[in-house]
């Protein structure tokens, strides 16, 4: 497997420019670019520089993250979404030879009023219409299911909504953090019925031991800091021949209080130990 750096883990104290430098020096082999960060570094360099540094570096760029908030928009939201955002995202991606966009459902009350069949028809044709967008870029589309107290989608659900799209430029981001607050891992074995295939990326994390009714995203610990069974869902992974990008996604705001040099170190060292 190969050892990513998502910028979300450092992303109120770095810089894409720092984060580079740090991961190049800490033998990371991709790195996931935060939007909101790269918008940053475009107002002081060039997509140009940017594509330079990953041409004479080892480091690669994997995934743009991301777009979000995909469901049940209203024209207005969405032509906004497609037209600013996403056309912005892909344009980058083809620029600097990024491969994937992750995308992510809507979390919020609007989710608790719909039912199933509902969730899953809207995010499937969200979907098609981003991949075909999408497809002159020759950027695929990796769908992560977000578990929240608002709505949870589970990874079953988005299986059968990947499988329903029925691309192969949509495929799935599988987040330990989220696949852990759908019912704390009770099903891991599930990850055997993902066809090699469709899984994309994966997103490597830990967190307190705390019930899923307070869990949130600012809970994610360093892997092997917390109660989550990392050891086990590698094990289901390997169980599907994944050999990917695991790449180390934290939102915690301890985090952002460090300096990103010693965070990103410890995420490689921490990471490197189940890998």
């Amino acid at each position: 497997m190969k050892l990513g750096y998502n910028e979300g883990t450092c992303m109120k104290a770095s810089t894409v420019e720092l984060d580079l430098v740090e991961c190049e020096k800490n033998g990371y082999d991709y790195i996931e670019l935060r939007i909101e960060l790269l918008q940053d570094y475009l107002m002081r360099h060039s997509l140009d520089e940017l594509k330079e540094f990953f041409d004479t570096h080892h480091l690669k760029p994997y995934s743009i993250n991301s777009i979000e908030n995909i469901n049940f928009q209203t024209p207005e939201t969405w032509s906004k979404l497609v037209a600013e955002d996403f056309a912005f995202q892909c344009e980058v991606a083809e620029a600097i030879g990024i491969p994937y966009i992750v995308v992510c459902p809507t979390v919020g009350p609007i989710m608790a009023s719909k039912k199933e069949n509902e969730i899953i028809a809207d995010t499937v044709n969200m979907l098609s219409e981003l991949a075909e967008i999408a497809k002159p870029y020759g950027v695929r589309i990796a769908f992560e299911p977000i578990a929240d107290r608002h709505w949870s989608c589970s990874l079953r659900q988005a299986c059968e909504i990947v499988a329903a799209v029925d691309r192969n430029t949509v495929g799935l981001s599988l987040d330990f953090f989220n696949l852990y607050m759908h019912d704390k891992c009770a099903d891991i074995g599930y990850i055997r019925k993902i066809p090699r295939e469709k899984l994309f990326l994966v997103h490597i994390t830990d967190c307190e031991d705390l019930p899923l009714g307070i869990l949130d995203q600012c809970n994610r610990m360093m892997p092997g800091d917390g109660c989550m069974p990392i050891a086990e869902i590698i094990d289901e992974l390997k169980s599907i021949g994944y050999d990917g990008v695991v790449s180390v996604e934290l939102f915690r705001p301890e985090y952002w209080e460090m300096e990103p040099a010693e965070v990103i170190q410890l995420a490689a060292d921490k990471t490197r130990a189940f890998l």
